[in-house]
């Protein structure tokens, strides 16, 4: 997922970040268990301060919807009741895998359908 800032919206730049995460989260582009850049490659490629994106991410971990472990990373969040949020992490382990393999996407996704049809 890229991220990018308006530099001439109105709108403050941690805001429009914000924003953006959330709203990817929100129509599943940015999926449960997905890594994000770290807080200073992030920053670097906005053209940020890193406080920015540290921020940012603070304040979303404190929404429930990222979760930051230390150096391994901040990712997505699951969400839902206790199924919901394994179904998440079998998503993304399969999704995981499937880019392992170099199958494309449309392919997974339709060895997924079939699978969960049969």
């Amino acid at each position: 997922m890229k991220f990018v800032l308006d530099e001439s919206s109105p709108v403050d730049k941690n805001v429009q970040l914000h924003t953006q995460i959330q709203d990817a989260v929100r129509d599943g582009t940015l999926a449960a268990g997905t890594k994000l850049p770290t807080v200073r490659a992030l920053a670097t490629e906005l053209g940020v301060a890193p406080y920015t994106v540290a921020r940012v991410y603070r304040q979303l971990e404190d929404l429930g919807v990222l979760e930051t472990h230390g150096r391994n990373g901040t990712i997505v969040s699951t969400f839902g009741d206790d199924s919901q949020q394994q179904a998440q992490l079998a998503a993304r382990a399969y999704a995981d895998r499937i880019h392992a393999l170099g199958v494309s996407a449309d392919e997974g996704l339709a060895l997924a359908k079939a699978a969960l049809h049969s």
